[in-house]
């Protein structure tokens, strides 16, 4: 058995990190409208982030993938304000380390592309997601920037690179 690694999202993987993304909000009770569930860039996630300013990564084991995360421009917004988006794992990657190595790789891919914020979305009840987003020096924010479409999530979050 190997370990995880994180790579660079490849579109052989659009179909799999759809279906861990949607599968990890439902376990969540995530709502299916005003969240990243509804959103129909979960289709083409390759397509989505193989734009300039922006990264996706997955997190692969023996083969398969386990979960991911990535930045891109916060939508609707400007300035060089990044949104951590889509970082989802399923159960067999919690509580490994895998989301600090995540966070690690997806805020240095945020700095490389000369962002100087990175702002995130997440639920209220998320709290294992928001203890780790501390952690790593983000600071609650009294409402949404930009207008990501996420109206379901009430906790926002802001970290300055």
């Amino acid at each position: 058995m190997s370990s995880p690694i994180i790579r660079p999202i490849e579109k052989k993987d659009n179909v799999q990190i759809a279906k861990i993304i949607r599968s990890v909000l439902e376990d969540f009770g995530v709502p299916k409208i005003g969240s990243a569930y509804a959103d129909v860039s979960l289709n083409a996630m390759y397509e989505n982030y193989d734009v300039p300013g922006a990264a996706y990564f997955v997190l692969e084991e023996n083969g398969r993938l386990i979960g991911g995360g990535g930045v891109a421009q916060l939508a609707n917004y400007d300035g060089k304000v990044c949104e951590l988006q889509k970082m989802y794992f399923l159960p067999e990657a919690r509580g490994r380390g895998m989301g600090t190595k995540m966070i690690d790789t997806c805020l240095q891919a945020a700095q490389d592309l000369g962002y100087e914020h990175c702002y995130l979305e997440t639920m209220s009840y998320m709290e294992a997601a928001q203890k780790l987003y501390k952690k790593y020096g983000f600071e609650y924010l009294e409402g949404a920037m930009g207008d990501t479409g996420h109206y379901a999530c009430g906790v926002h979050m802001i970290k300055t690179l």
